[in-house]
């Protein structure tokens, strides 16, 4: 079948969202090759799996991955996050549009037949559309956001020249019991965390400061979905996803229903709020909907049960 996936690379597959796409993966029969940076290494290793441990910015690592394991799709993942960027403008640039780029080329070269590559709402910037119409203008305002661009636009350029099948997804802010404690703008899941471990929070943005969202478990399931979908049946380069709409309020209201001492306060960070009020409350998602029946299975209150469980386990 030509839509059907054997063997899958996973670029940062030692990640949260990697081993959890790989899981999805294996449990559909698919061999996994994970890629990862040293000191990723899970503990315990499924008997169809490998793990290969080097660094995004090493070309030959990256042809050594293609030789060596005949991947048929890539599902790339690895990206130098948002903080970590901003710190490191040329590490970012480096490992998130540079590293991309040759992974492209020998993608072509090596006639891959899939490519999946995991944008963000960061791709936009400035004040933009509420709700954000599917084919808005992206001019993200810092360097991780002008990353994820410049790969969507190498992507479809190997698509349209090339034939590469090439496909994104952009995701809003996502609700994950896994959200890196350096990520500001994840404070719902940090919440959450802190309230499970009996600790204060402070949020860092007001009461009423509002974004579209999702949870973790549709991320997942919509790569998964996304990559397996016939490509005849796909009308977008890239489609946008949004499960809900969450403000600060709803994630206090719902915390405070299991654990109502929960002891927070307010310590406005101005860069994360007026990151998150330029952030539209609504991603108009309705081609992914159609094209490759695309349906969020959480709203914000199974996504809240879905985190008590997952923290408490």
């Amino acid at each position: 079948m030509a839509n059907e996936i054997k063997t899958a690379l996973l670029t940062g597959g030692n990640g949260n969202l990697g081993r959890l796409v790989a899981a999805q993966l294996l449990e559909r029969g698919v061999k996994v090759v994970k890629f990862d940076i040293p000191g990723t290494e899970p503990a315990e290793k499924h008997p169809n799996e490998t793990i290969v441990i080097g660094d995004m910015r090493d070309h030959n690592a990256l042809r050594a991955l293609l030789v060596d394991h005949k991947p048929d799709t890539i599902y790339h993942l690895a990206s130098l996050l948002s903080g970590s960027s901003a710190a490191d403008h040329q590490a970012a640039w480096d490992i998130n549009a540079t590293g991309s780029f040759n992974l492209l080329q020998l993608a072509n070269e090596y006639q891959i037949n899939r490519f999946f590559f995991a944008s963000t709402n960061a791709s936009y910037g400035g004040i933009v559309a509420d709700p954000l119409p599917e084919t808005f203008e992206q001019w993200p305002e810092n360097i991780y956001g002008a990353t994820k661009v410049a790969v969507e636009r190498l992507g479809v350029f190997f698509k349209q020249t090339h034939g590469l099948d090439f496909r994104i997804l952009r995701f809003p802010l996502v609700i994950s019991p896994f959200a890196p404690p350096t990520a500001v703008t994840a404070f719902p899941s940090h919440a959450f965390g802190a309230a499970m471990r009996g600790e204060s929070f402070s949020f860092p943005v007001d009461a009423e400061c509002g974004m579209s969202t999702i949870f973790l478990d549709d991320v997942i399931s919509s790569i998964v979905d996304y990559t397996h979908a016939p490509r005849e049946k796909l009308s977008m380069h890239a489609y946008n996803l949004h499960a809900y709409h969450l403000t600060t309020q709803m994630v206090i209201d719902e915390i405070l229903k299991r654990y109502p001492k929960f002891d927070y306060d307010f310590k406005i960070n101005p860069t994360v709020k007026k990151l998150i009020d330029a952030w539209p409350n609504v991603l108009i998602d309705q081609t992914a909907r159609e094209d490759w029946g695309w349906q969020p299975k959480f709203d914000f209150a199974q996504s809240a049960q879905k985190m008590f469980d997952m923290l408490d386990g």
